[in-house]
């Protein structure tokens, strides 16, 4: 996760289609935001997001383990 007062602020420049940059004003004056802080938040869950797709295709990717196995590990055999 990306720890917000760590990061100093850079210009950030790209093309958006008209129709996106109207509905993300629109949605940040309704709402009382601030477009920076919107545009940043949604590119760091964006990232998230990426990396969370990623996590969940290696844990698939993974065998998986036998359920007693698990349980003795757990200790959830019943027994203390």
């Amino acid at each position: 996760m990306l720890h917000l007062q760590e990061m100093t602020t850079v210009q950030f420049a790209t093309r958006v289609s008209t129709k996106v940059k109207k509905a993300v004003e629109k949605a940040c004056d309704s709402r009382g935001l601030k477009l920076q802080h919107f545009v940043e938040q949604a590119l760091i869950d964006k990232l998230e997001e990426l990396e969370d797709i990623e996590d969940i295709q290696r844990i698939r990717s993974e065998r998986t383990k036998p359920l007693a196995a698990v349980v003795k590990k757990l200790k959830l055999s019943g027994q203390t």
